[in-house]
């Protein structure tokens, strides 16, 4: 199946189309707490933080089921293909990101401070925004 660009994204960059306010967690998460967290199926990717910069991304299968639940959940981090820079045109990463199969990538600023978080939307469309993931979360909890 063909992909088409996305009219939507034409002219943005990474930058424009970022969530701005991810949910991030400290490096002394275990690997229990990011058991917990991924228990919510809208939770993709873990962002590991200090001071503002990034540590680390995890996704579910980054944890198989033989990991210590008390073991250090950064120790299965890693950054390498999950991370991508604000200023690369949006429309390009959609299409990196459905050739690659993910729908997540923390975006970082040249200095490594993070930026926010690239969510793919289900129908891989676009990218989802922070009115979105607010309104999500307030449905939720009603």
């Amino acid at each position: 199946m063909r992909e088409f660009a996305s009219p939507d994204l034409i002219g943005k960059t990474v930058g424009d189309v970022v969530l701005r306010l991810p949910k991030t967690l400290p490096a002394q998460t275990t690997v229990r707490q990011a058991r917990d967290c991924f228990a919510d199926d809208h939770v993709h990717m873990l962002l590991f933080t200090e001071a503002g910069r990034l540590l680390g991304t995890l996704v579910r299968e980054d944890i198989t089921e033989d990991i210590d639940g008390t073991d250090h959940a950064l120790a299965h981090a890693r950054l390498s293909g999950r991370i991508v820079a604000a200023d690369l045109p949006a429309e390009h990463v959609r299409h990196l990101m459905l050739a690659r199969g993910q729908r997540r990538l923390a975006v970082l600023a040249d200095d490594g401070a993070l930026l926010g978080l690239l969510c793919l939307k289900r129908r891989r469309t676009g990218f989802c925004c922070d009115a979105d993931v607010a309104a999500r979360s307030v449905e939720r909890t009603r």
